[in-house]
């Protein structure tokens, strides 16, 4: 005799707090995920544990802004706009730029 086993769909509360996190995470809630209650309930709880991105982790710290700023005077040249607004851009500035 077969087995057959019925998965319980998603409740509308678990695919709600799923996309909340998605967000929050800024990654993707996958379709076949969402089709099945315990799979969706162990990719919110993997989801619970990140730690969320922010933007004020991709911004160059003060110091940095400070040290750019100093080297944009010494050399006479401006720092690019966008290096004001990503941590790696304003790094490799500088980098280029001592």
């Amino acid at each position: 005799m077969e087995s057959i086993t019925h998965a319980l769909p998603a409740t509308p509360k678990q695919i709600a707090y799923a996309r909340s996190l998605a967000l929050r995470n800024r990654t993707l809630l996958p379709w076949e995920v969402q089709q099945d209650r315990r799979s969706l309930s162990a990719w919110i709880e993997a989801q619970a544990r990140l730690k969320p991105v922010s933007d004020m982790n991709q911004l160059p710290t003060s110091r940095q802004v400070a040290f750019a700023e100093k080297l944009a005077r010494i050399k006479r040249r401006a720092v690019p706009d966008e290096c004001f607004r990503d941590k790696g851009l304003m790094s490799k500035w500088i980098e280029g730029n001592r």
